[in-house]
């Protein structure tokens, strides 16, 4: 029978509809055509590309030239530009801002063929100090409010070049789903003077049906209300509310699972698109005891029609215990 599941941090329902279960084998993922031709991204080409404001290099090689092993970019099309006031402005009943903030690229690798599944856990390492590094960086500047971290993987998570990268946005404004989790989880703590993902961390592990992997640091696991087939958290087991706190020595660790996390599912769903987004505290609270940071990875196999965008329900055909144990039997 169909569940109704609610999401136990903003209190958001999904439907599990298990009548139409399916198996990783079942969703029908397009094949991705490699066009060739032309990168930008790749080494050669510094010069098509916004001046870098950050890189891991090579010893003696200089900015905007071969010999780096990561690069950060300004988007050539941002969504948002640094210059200016938020000018906050009420327009009768409506309210208005500029729309300030930076919108960077992080080139994660300079080889061109590999991305996160295939990149090796030392190199993953650099990608996740590089995201730590920019939203240091960006939350010097008390215009900004937030900084989210995310990635499109294929096409049909919106991916517009091939070669690998991730993105990264810094918002004069809270986001609202981020305003939800943060308001959700402080009404948890409020009440039962417990962060709300720790326990749910807990209870994952005692549990062990939604539990994707662990190591001594961190846990992947599949949500209770996923809104996405496979969706996947991955979440410190300790107690941070900002990615910022993340310490040197936990970077091998986060790399590894996260490392791991994306081949199961890369395998297991025929590389399939996806999108991931890094959720941690505003820039002006670091610690907060109710909250705690985390990243979500959904892969793109189901689309939203006129329920799900009517009703603000998600439709998932695959339980989220179904898809942990698939990922849990993943072999390489």
């Amino acid at each position: 029978m169909p569940e109704l599941r609610k999401d136990p941090i903003i209190g958001r329902w999904v439907i599990i509809a298990t009548e139409r279960g399916k198996r990783p084998h079942d969703f029908v993922v397009e094949e991705e055509v490699v066009k060739g031709g032309f990168c930008p991204f790749c080494p050669g080409n510094e010069h098509t590309t916004p001046p870098e404001i950050f890189a891991f290099r090579d010893p003696g090689t200089q900015p905007n030239t071969p010999g780096w092993q990561l690069r950060v970019v300004n988007n050539k099309f941002p969504a948002l530009i640094l210059q200016g006031e938020p000018d906050r402005q009420g327009e009768g009943m409506f309210d208005k801002m500029n729309g300030i903030g930076t919108h960077e690229v992080i080139i994660e690798s300079p080889d061109h063929r590999l991305n996160l599944a295939t990149l090796p856990v030392d190199h993953f390492i650099l990608v996740l100090k590089a995201y730590r590094e920019r939203i240091r960086s960006l939350a010097q500047d008390p215009r900004m409010r937030y900084v989210l971290v995310f990635k499109n993987q294929g096409r049909a998570a919106g991916a517009s070049l091939e070669h690998s990268h991730s993105q990264l946005i810094s918002l004069p404004i809270v986001p609202e789903l981020v305003m939800e989790e943060l308001n959700g989880s402080k009404f948890y703590y409020n009440w039962k003077e417990r962060c709300v993902f720790c326990d749910m961390i807990r209870q994952e592990l005692q549990q062990g049906s939604r539990l994707v992997e662990e190591n001594e640091e961190f846990v992947a696991l599949c949500p209770f209300a996923p809104r996405s087939p496979f969706e996947v958290w991955i979440l410190p087991k300790t107690h941070h509310s900002s990615y910022v706190e993340l310490q040197e020595d936990s970077l091998a660790q986060l790399a590894a699972i996260f490392s791991t996390t994306l081949k199961r599912l890369h395998l297991a769903l025929r590389n399939a698109p996806y999108n991931f987004i890094l959720h941690t505290a505003p820039v002006r609270e670091p610690a907060i005891p109710y909250y705690h940071w985390h990243f979500e990875i959904m892969p793109k196999l189901t689309l939203m029609a006129g329920f799900e965008w009517g009703s603000g329900f998600f439709i998932n055909p695959t339980p989220p215990e179904d898809a942990a144990t698939y990922l849990r039997e993943v072999h390489w």
